[in-house]
């Protein structure tokens, strides 16, 4: 009993000392955000005080040097439309892999497999060139490239939840008369709500914050936040410093709310896609 105990009191100190290691950079970087951007470099882990307070002027600066308005809409309905496509097409796809067994579906759900161990610098220049070709380099062409990108995580993900779906229930709407589009939508899709809303959440975090994709395809003409943010950079090499964690903060407020409301779906639906993945 007493070993237990020792355990459990040493790994909640560990997870105590983890936690506050990973939340201490955004605290530094909230902190920042109120202080004159002279004193962040001779002073960057100290308080604001009274000297050093600055309130929201970094805020107004960074707003009004960076197009933060237009970046943050554009950020918004790139990664909204990009998750969404992500979520609907790629469990269409999963669905027909593991209904339809053939050794198609078997080649096509290995490369998908095999697509989430390429390194993303293997294919960038290759890719940048043939968006630029197809007219994808655009707000709206840029969902297609992160669908293609997102697909073999969630195809994986939908797979291994679909596998534990039975089969009767799908047999039971076919017989209702239900069309395969149908049974899709009114009998599957709901069943895969845990995973979706995982491969949703993963999907958000990762296209919100992406740089170099942006970067590379869309580039100044279109910037989202992260590279809204990056052009506070001046010449010489020099930042303003207060106005960058200022942007750093909004830019993290939207997809820590969006995370911490659906974050009880995560283990639930990363474990429901592992049961016979």
């Amino acid at each position: 009993m007493e070993n237990k105990k020792l355990s459990s009191a040493i790994l909640t100190i560990v997870l105590i000392a983890l936690t506050v290691i990973f939340l201490a950079p955004v605290f530094i970087v909230l902190m920042n955000s109120f202080k004159s951007k002279l004193f962040i470099s001779q002073s960057p882990f100290v308080l604001p005080k009274t000297d050093t307070f600055v309130g929201l002027e970094n805020y107004t600066e960074g707003i009004k040097n960076t197009g933060f308005i237009l970046a943050f809409f554009r950020s918004v309905f790139i990664t909204v439309f990009s998750v969404g496509a992500i979520v609907v097409f790629t469990s269409m796809t999963a669905w027909f892999i593991v209904r339809v067994k053939s050794k198609f579906t078997k080649i096509l759900y290995y490369l998908f497999v095999f697509s989430m161990i390429v390194p993303f610098q293997m294919v960038m220049f290759t890719m940048s060139k043939i968006a630029n070709i197809l007219s994808l380099d655009n707000p709206v062409g840029i969902i297609l490239i992160y669908l293609g990108f997102g697909a073999g995580l969630s195809v994986f993900m939908f797979s291994g939840f679909i596998k534990s779906v039975p089969l009767g229930i799908e047999e039971a709407a076919t017989i209702d008369g239900a069309s395969s589009i149908a049974t899709f939508w009114r009998v599957v899709f709901p069943i895969l709500k845990p995973t979706a809303v995982t491969v949703a959440i993963l999907n958000t975090m990762w296209i919100w914050n992406d740089y170099l994709l942006p970067y590379l395809v869309i580039g100044s003409d279109y910037k989202t936040i992260p590279i809204a943010v990056q052009y506070l950079k001046g010449g010489y090499g020099s930042i303003d410093m207060g106005a960058m964690m200022a942007m750093l903060v909004l830019a993290i407020i939207p997809v820590v709310v969006f995370y911490l409301t659906c974050q009880k779906y995560i283990i639930k639906g990363v474990a429901a896609g592992a049961v016979k993945g």
